[in-house]
């Protein structure tokens, strides 16, 4: 059996839960210190180390001419391109930047009758490192990625937008990809990969600028990069293998459900993919569906693996008990197969993004429905969310007195600064109230 069921109040059920509740994980020991020498060689070396390692993973042949997409391969990109793609690229950053546009923030000011004047100042980052994966040496392009990480810090208003992604080994960078990044503005585009490039991006080089936020999805040795840089630059988050939680009443359609599994489980053989339902048939007809639809897939052998060491079918009680099992799980995609999802919806609170009724499969949300697919992992969805413009925001405090104001507020201010014993500060309030 690929996936054993288990109620959740059995042994096996609780002890499963637990799992999933303790899911959060850092890399391990031997990826971290790689990481660590990888950022400090590219910080010491620039160029040269991005080229050596570059040479070493993916492209053997490649120069510091070519480090940066040159203008020709931008405008050749576009000759090696079809026209189905580029109305479909069309369609998809319309739908996104429709959605993203929504979260802009504005600054905003309070005023006070004695003269005060407090708010706040949003502006842009100076600029944003925007890391695409290779996508299997460039085979299959991550042109969503693309889209989603670079379209929300356009309209944040970031000024410099960085793309990073590896070559293929002939040193080259998908068609699509660079057909995505000009229809969206961006054409500083490098070619670097893995740890080398945040570390790139982090630091800077002779070639590659530094930014001020690096987002965007990889493999263990990017996001041990991310974490180790994080701090002296914004991140997006630290994210780990991509999750899937299906809710599903007795409305559920097995072969719909086995689906979105299957399409989570293709990811990756960490991929996590989790069945909660209120009827017990429905796991044993997910189950023959899993292996009905398996044999079809080109990535038949990595799904079967993911599901077989993570997948999880578990059987509750009741649609309160199923949701709140979720709410703990804190999953980065929530799909509510359920006759009334809406009805539901209220109950929820912790999730990346929340997948409504029977038509609505994740995919639709990776691709064109609008919201981010940058989604957090691993649980943190109790506290953090989507990517979005805000990342690519900061805020300044505005704070302005008159001579009134802080007359008024002046012994306020003394009290609290003389209780934490800095004098220094009392004193620079006494020394404008003098002349008053």
């Amino acid at each position: 059996m690929m996936i054993k069921p288990l109620t959740t109040e059995s042994p096996e059920g609780e002890k499963c839960l637990h799992n999933l509740l303790t899911r959060f994980q850092l890399a391990e020991n031997s990826c971290r210190d790689l990481v660590t020498d990888i950022i400090a060689e590219v910080k010491r070396r620039g160029d040269e180390a991005v080229l050596e390692y570059s040479r070493k993973f993916d492209a053997p042949g490649l120069v510091l001419e070519n480090l940066q997409v040159s203008t020709a391969e931008l405008k050749e990109a576009y000759e090696l391109v079809d026209e189905a793609f580029l109305e479909t690229l069309s369609k998809a950053i319309e739908r996104i930047q429709s959605f993203h546009e929504r979260e802009m923030e504005d600054s905003w000011m309070q005023t006070r009758e004695n003269g005060t004047i407090v708010g706040r100042l949003v502006r842009p980052v100076d600029a944003a490192g925007l890391y695409v994966p290779g996508g299997q040496g460039g085979s299959t392009p991550l042109v969503s990625s693309v889209l989603m990480n670079g379209i929300p810090a356009g309209i944040a208003g970031v000024g410099q937008r960085v793309m990073l992604t590896p070559p293929n080994k002939e040193g080259k960078i998908s068609p699509h990809l660079l057909v995505a990044a000009q229809e969206i503005g961006i054409s500083d585009i490098f070619k670097a990969g893995s740890a080398w490039g945040i570390a790139a991006l982090a630091h800077g080089t002779q070639t590659i600028p530094a930014v001020d936020v690096i987002v965007g999805p990889g493999n263990q040795f990017v996001t041990e990069a991310k974490a180790q840089v994080a701090g002296m630059v914004r991140i997006d988050m630290i994210a780990g293998p991509s999750e899937v939680l299906i809710v599903a009443d007795e409305s559920a359609i097995a072969a719909h459900v086995a689906a979105d599994m299957l399409a989570q489980a293709e990811h990756d053989p960490m991929a996590l993919a989790v069945l909660v339902t209120t009827r017990g048939e429905l796991a044993a007809e997910v189950l023959a569906e899993l292996e009905r639809q398996l044999v079809n897939l080109p990535r038949a052998e990595i799904a079967r693996q993911s599901l077989q060491e993570r997948g999880v079918i578990l059987i509750a009680a009741d649609l309160e008990e199923a949701l709140s099992i979720a709410n703990d799980i804190a999953i980065e995609h929530l799909e509510l197969m359920l006759q009334d999802p809406w009805a539901w919806l209220p109950h929820i609170r912790h999730a990346g993004a929340i997948f409504m009724g029977h038509h609505t499969p994740e995919a639709a949300g990776d691709y064109l429905a609008g919201p981010n697919h940058v989604l957090p992992t691993m649980g943190t969805a109790r506290f953090s969310s989507a990517l979005g413009v805000e990342t690519f925001l900061k805020k300044s405090s505005i704070i302005s007195y008159s001579a009134q104001a802080l007359k008024e507020d002046g012994d306020h201010i003394r009290l609290l600064a003389n209780l934490e014993g800095l004098t220094a500060h009392a004193a620079s309030v006494t020394e404008r109230l003098k002349d008053r």
